[in-house]
């Protein structure tokens, strides 16, 4: 197993464990781009192949058009020499070797197309993945914009609940401030009116004759300081 071709298991591994497990999208994104890089190498290292071939096919199409000028040459000199079997059997090999250079050449067309077409595609290919490239990182800045307004929300929210728990607690606060505002106001009503009872158990006209003889008592009193003062 080549090591191009591990490593390429290697990287489809990874995403494919990616795409199960649903990670991080920046994580797919760059292993797609990876797989593209992977399968770029691959085209090139094939068209570096193929343009081998070729190369190995115009060296021999070389030699067999240099063979075919040899062979060529020995048919006249033995012709000059009247030497006509001689003459045949070069004209012979030279026919063996026309055929191998057509054979060569038609085996030399194949590949060269193949070429092109490999170049063309490696080209195409390439422009996919400048492509890829730029809209990953575009979808990668979109994503990380995402992610943060997500965290920015998710703060936002908790401050809210935060903050309505303490709406919840002055509101409990004021209720009951109220409530024990109405309270003592309603305590000091019922003891305005009597209807509490201070720990007296006279009668209300008793109390009310106290206070005429404490009044009286009073006056008295004002009454003799006054004598007093004029002597």
């Amino acid at each position: 197993m080549s090591l191009f071709k591990r490593a390429a298991e290697v990287i489809e591994a990874k995403f494919s464990k990616i795409i199960n497990a649903a990670e991080d999208p920046n994580d797919t994104l760059d292993l797609s781009y990876e797989k593209m890089l992977a399968g770029l190498q691959e085209t090139r290292r094939h068209l570096a192949d193929v343009v081998t071939e070729q190369k190995v096919l115009e060296q021999q199409m070389a030699a067999a058009q240099a063979e075919i000028t040899r062979h060529d040459g020995d048919a006249r000199l033995a012709l000059q020499s009247n030497r006509e079997d001689l003459a045949r059997a070069a004209l012979t090999q030279k026919q063996a070797a026309t055929v191998k250079l057509a054979s060569l050449t038609e085996a030399h067309d194949n590949i060269a197309a193949q070429v092109q077409k490999l170049i063309e595609y490696e080209h195409k290919f390439q422009e996919r993945i400048d492509a890829f490239r730029t809209q990953k990182e575009v979808l990668k800045s979109q994503y990380g914009s995402a992610e943060a307004q997500v965290k920015v929300n998710e703060s936002l929210s908790g401050l809210s609940e935060k903050l309505g728990g303490v709406g919840e607690s002055v509101r409990r606060a004021k209720d009951k401030t109220e409530q024990m505002q109405a309270r003592a106001q309603a305590v000091d009503t019922l003891a305005e009116s009597g209807v509490l009872d201070d720990g007296d158990d006279r009668s209300p006209a008793e109390r009310e004759l106290e206070k005429l003889r404490s009044g009286g008592a009073v006056d008295s009193e004002l009454e003799r300081l006054k004598s007093e003062m004029k002597k």
